[in-house]
């Protein structure tokens, strides 16, 4: 199993991104309004210049006294951690478990494919075990 087989059954390839000069209420608002917990952080829409989550503005805001004056710059990781679409799920997985991240952009020949989340990966062996558990069946019925 392949990340390209989880980025598949996602059923959507669509990065979301916000500016690294946005507003930290302007992070909010996007955050909100597509109901996701981490975006993307690029200049031009395609290239990334790091990712900002719900973490981030929890770890980097505490004690700030004027959150106003902070911008995604101020907030978001530039040492991301990425995969490629070649990579194993297992390899994925064990990514998020050892950099205990949430969010994992597939990069492909320098392009951002997708952002795969620890939902995402969790779907999909859900779905897996599923299959599995129905081949099972199926064949325990047929003989």
């Amino acid at each position: 199993m392949r990340v390209q087989d989880v980025l598949t059954s996602k059923g959507s390839t669509e990065v979301f991104t916000i500016s690294p000069g946005a507003t930290v209420r302007e992070l909010l608002d996007v955050l909100a309004e597509l109901n996701v917990g981490a975006l993307v952080v690029s200049d031009d829409g395609t290239s990334m210049l790091g990712i900002v989550s719900e973490r981030d503005i929890v770890r980097k805001l505490r004690g700030v006294q004027d959150a106003s004056s902070v911008t995604v710059a101020d907030l978001m990781t530039t040492d991301v951690q990425v995969c490629s679409p070649d990579d194993s799920f297992t390899a994925l997985m064990a990514v998020m478990t050892e950099h205990r991240v949430r969010h994992v952009p597939v990069i492909d020949d320098g392009h951002l494919l997708g952002v795969l989340s620890i939902g995402d990966a969790v779907k999909h062996r859900m779905d897996q075990l599923e299959f599995e558990r129905d081949q099972l069946n199926s064949y325990v019925a047929g003989g």
